[in-house]
């Protein structure tokens, strides 16, 4: 997942390929509750891994569930839950839910019953944006039941604290629930009235149109698979039977996150020309309403197929049609709509969209605010909000508010060149991370399947001498921006390394230029891997950088590794060091940087790392060695080292790498369009 404070996307062009989805909050939340509060053990397979379940597993071992991690080749994402049983184990706790409303509003309810009847006390608390979130009306249908809830700051809103009962709760009128504020108040009473039902059944009654229909479906199917089967009439009134009690199903699967889905399906409406987007991990056949969404992308001009478990899309009408929907029965999955406005022939309206207003952020007002920096006119009302597509697209930084499906959402304004308009422009997507909550690794499986032209794609270059710090100061920096990283020096050294283990002559330019071309060269998490053997120890190793410097002057060699060098350039970009990366390799990269140190500076570094590393050398024969190889690299006939004409000349020598990283950053702050 990527923790930059900022991801700059830059114009994308096409999407093809497949992507396997993770498993739906929605499902993976209410499967946990309810296999806590069963008795007995159940095995959940394909579980989301995301901030709001482990919320929701951290709050049911607290509770003294018993979590436990399945891990097998075949079991990715599983887990089994030992359950309460309807029983508490602990009687008091404080609970920290984030800003998971998937937990906060279940355990809200299921607390309440449980503290009431076995004379416990519980505290829920979420970060602040939890806290502005409205809680009034769940609160409301479980107080008349004999449930005893106090609020601890503004009263409608968490934190909570829930306190024992005074007298046995009371089910023999219908529970009255407001339906048109938030599914998740109804849901969260389905979820915990059975814990009541043994001897009597419950009834609740909506006052109000219930909205997200879809979502309370999700509820009653999975309150089946535990053994609740609920009666209801209409979307007024729900009964749970007498004798009604959970029981484990013993395995339960998990389906990929239908919301999620819209991302990709949009993704190929957009941007699937040649060949489809893929959707894995859900399909035709899912439980999940969002999954509806596929109508709604077919009346804007998608082409879409499906069947179990997987759902293919590609362009079909372009531009997308302007349509006017009614998006009640889609509310999450709606906001990919407003993004896919943008490709629109016209203005798009989308109504019934209220419960917008209190989800992580108010998503009308937030959407509203950064289409429009994109370029384009928006009208907001209380439950609507209608788009035309930019007359000219701007660059934007797009605030996030610490909503997922902000972030997730706005990745596909990056697919602006397709509009035809006279110059594509980058979208810089504050705090990425955010998309934790449902999806960590969303923007590594959307690189994964768009392309754009190379010269589109950002390149930092940083050059200087030996020891100067440019492989720490690429790491470093690569590890802010979330770019790719590409260490020159790495590759010359391995072939330094693969020439003296074969016995190659480092005077035979050919058979040097050959075993570079053969390099099978992988990097991940820091790790240097020939062939698949771990040799980021051996490359370091000082008399492997004395031969690689020696090749490195070598045409023939540098030619055979120009073409590895620029497979680096990916997406969504690359910080690349070396001594010729901003002159020869990459000449058009965005932001060059040489570094300067003195000889001593570098030498002193150098002897450090290697007293470091337990290795025996003196400060002397290192500042010869530098100095040597400055000359060899200064005065080589092939790209000899010297900075770019526009590079950024830096003198690190009394630098820290914080201090350098801050300047570079502050460097590529000034350039382009986001200064």
């Amino acid at each position: 997942m990527y923790s930059t404070e900022f991801l700059d996307l830059p114009p994308l062009l096409s999407a093809a390929g497949t992507v396997r989805l993770p498993g739906s909050k929605s499902i993976s939340n209410r499967v946990l509750l309810l296999a806590g509060l069963s008795e007995g053990t159940t095995v959940i397979h394909d579980l989301l891994d995301s901030d709001d379940t482990q919320v929701m597993l951290a709050a049911l071992r607290v509770l003294g569930c018993r979590v436990e991690t399945i891990d097998t080749e075949t079991a990715v994402g599983s887990l089994s839950i030992t359950g309460l049983g309807g029983r508490l184990d602990v009687l008091e706790a404080a609970l920290f839910l984030g800003n998971a409303g998937t937990a906060m509003r279940p355990l809200t309810a299921a607390l309440a019953m449980l503290a009431a009847t076995q004379n416990g006390c519980f505290e829920l608390s979420g970060v602040a944006r939890m806290h502005e979130r409205p809680i009034g009306d769940l609160v409301d249908a479980l107080r008349p039941l004999g449930c005893r809830i106090d609020y601890l700051g503004q009263p409608g809103f968490p934190p909570l604290r829930l306190l024992p009962g005074n007298q046995p709760l009371d089910l023999s009128v219908p529970i009255r629930v407001r339906g048109d504020v938030s599914s998740q108040f109804l849901t969260a009473m389905l979820l915990a009235l059975p814990l009541l039902t043994a001897h009597q059944p419950a009834v609740v009654e909506i006052d109000g149109e219930l909205i997200s229909k879809p979502y309370i479906e999700i509820t009653l199917n999975l309150l089946s698979r535990f053994g609740i089967r609920v009666q209801r009439d209409g979307w007024q009134r729900f009964v749970i039977p007498s004798g009604s009690r959970f029981q484990s199903p013993g395995t339960i699967h998990v389906e990929g996150d239908a919301s999620s889905a819209s991302y990709f399906i949009a993704l190929g409406a957009i941007a699937a020309t040649d060949r489809p987007v893929r959707i894995e991990g859900v399909g035709t056949d899912s439980i999940q309403g969002d999954l509806r969404f596929i109508e709604a992308a077919r009346s804007m001009g998608a082409e879409v197929s499906g069947g179990a478990g997987w759902i293919e899309v590609r362009r079909g009408r372009w531009p997308l049609a302007a349509i006017d929907l009614n998006c009640n029965h889609i509310p999450d999955a709606a906001m990919t709509l407003a993004l896919m406005a943008l490709y629109a022939d016209g203005t798009t309206r989308l109504s019934h969209i209220a419960s917008w207003r209190v989800k992580e952020t108010d998503r009308i007002a937030a959407m509203a605010t950064e289409l429009r920096k994109l370029g384009a006119s928006v009208v907001e009302g209380s439950d609507f909000i209608e788009i035309t597509p930019p007359a000219v697209w701007k660059a934007a930084a797009i605030h996030t508010y610490d909503d997922h499906r902000m972030a997730m959402c706005f990745s596909l304004a990056a697919f602006n060149a397709l509009t035809g308009q006279a110059s594509a422009v980058p979208v810089r997507i504050l705090d990425p991370k955010c998309v934790g909550k449902t999806f960590p690794e969303y923007f590594e499986t959307f690189f994964s399947v768009v392309q754009t032209r190379p010269e589109w794609i950002p390149v930092i270059t940083i050059d200087g001498p030996t020891a100067s710090g440019k492989g720490t100061l690429a790491g470093v920096l690569s590890d802010k921006l979330g770019y790719h990283v590409l260490d020159s020096g790495v590759l010359y050294r391995a072939t330094a390394l693969a020439a003296i283990d074969g016995h190659v002559d480092v005077a035979d330019e050919t058979a040097l230029a050959n075993l570079a071309a053969s390099l099978d060269l992988s990097f991940k998490s820091g790790q240097v891997r020939q062939a698949g053997v771990d040799v980021t120890a051996r490359v370091r190793l000082e008399d492997v950088g004395l031969v690689a410097s020696k090749i490195s002057a070598l045409p023939q060699v540098r030619q055979a590794l120009l073409t590895l060098q620029l497979s680096f350039r990916r997406l969504p970009g690359l910080v690349a060091d070396g001594r010729d990366m901003g002159t020869v390799v990459f000449p058009d990269s965005q932001l060059k940087i040489f570094l300067t140190a003195s000889a001593q500076a570098r030498a002193q570094r150098r002897f450090s790392q290697l007293a470091a590393a337990g290795l025996s050398t003196t400060l002397e024969g290192l500042l010869a060695d530098l100095q040597e190889r400055d000359a060899r690299d200064q005065n080589r006939a092939a790209a000899p080292l010297k900075p770019a004409a526009d590079a950024l000349l830096l003198d690190n020598s009394t630098m820290s790498i914080g201090d350098s990283t801050e300047t570079l950053l502050d460097a590529w702050g000034r350039h382009g369009p986001f200064a």
